[in-house]
């Protein structure tokens, strides 16, 4: 599969800047890192050990710079179109031809790191790499938008479970978890740049339900993902997981009464830091 091509040429670089600086930017780094230590943590926290902990993060960390810079390498005609400033590409920062090759680096090298994790987490984790892939080049302009994120939040706790010995599949709770925050944090994502997306041809479904129901339904699926941590696992809900629905709860509103800017989405962030304290709590119960 290919990238977008044909678009006008980038601006001039900012004056400092370089091909590391623009390739950092480019990543989309504060989700890249969010979903990496996630899947460290997991990691650390069903038993797979230092050495098992630090190839998922590898394997983690290079899917997600892969989805990054593919994701701004094919957005470059669009984020020109819209004038961008926040885009290294659309300002010249990077030059496309290097986020292309470093898309494609990142990607061949999440294959090994991942498959060396087993067959099963690998074939687990390079599915889920390649739904984020599948959403950047067609699936992000469609009613489907949502589903490649849900699914590559999904398997990411299978990734991690399945490089234990025997292989074993997570709970169906955690798997839901995952899937639904997943869900939830592509509507959040989406909130500030709906208007640019719809002046540029892009209708997903949180464009097609516009900013306040999108803000309403991201607020609702995080919170549903939080219902699924509390509630799936055996016995009593703890002090602390009663708390994190309370602050879950309290996203959801803000998602709906705020849908403009970036609050909705460091917010997911946050409920999602919450989530991973929990599931770091509960240890080997998730396998």
């Amino acid at each position: 599969m290919s990238v977008a091509t044909g678009e006008n040429p980038p601006r001039r670089a900012r004056p400092g800047g370089g091909v590391v600086a623009g390739l950092s930017k480019a990543c989309h780094p504060l989700p890249a890192a969010a979903v990496t230590a996630f899947a460290t943590a997991l990691a650390v926290a069903v038993g797979r050990g230092a050495a098992g902990a630090a190839v998922t993060g590898c394997a983690v960390a290079a899917g997600q710079l892969s989805v990054g810079w593919c994701n701004d390498r094919v957005d470059l005609r669009r984020d020109l179109a819209t004038g961008r400033p926040d885009k290294p590409l659309a300002v010249g920062g990077v030059r496309p031809a290097a986020v292309t090759a470093a898309a494609l680096a990142a990607l061949l090298l999440c294959v090994p790191l991942s498959l060396a994790c087993g067959p099963l987490a690998g074939a687990a984790h390079l599915c889920g790499v390649g739904a984020a892939w599948a959403y950047n080049l067609r699936l992000k302009g469609t009613a489907a938008s949502w589903l490649p994120y849900a699914l590559a939040f999904g398997l990411l706790p299978a990734f991690v479970t399945l490089g234990l010995p025997g292989a074993p599949w997570p709970p169906l709770w955690l798997m839901a978890a995952a899937a639904l925050l997943g869900a939830g944090a592509h509507f959040a994502n989406v909130l500030p740049d709906i208007e640019d997306d719809l002046a540029t041809g892009i209708r997903g479904l949180p464009q097609r339900l516009g900013a306040r129901r999108s803000g309403a339904l991201a607020g609702l699926l995080v919170l549903g993902s939080a219902l699924a941590l509390v509630a799936g696992p055996p016995g009593p809900v703890t002090p602390y997981g009663l708390g994190l629905l309370a602050v879950t709860a309290a996203t959801a509103l803000l998602a709906a009464a705020r849908p403009g800017g970036r609050v909705p989405f460091h917010a997911t962030l946050v409920v999602a830091g919450a989530d991973v304290a929990l599931l770091l709590a509960r240890g080997a119960g998730l396998r």
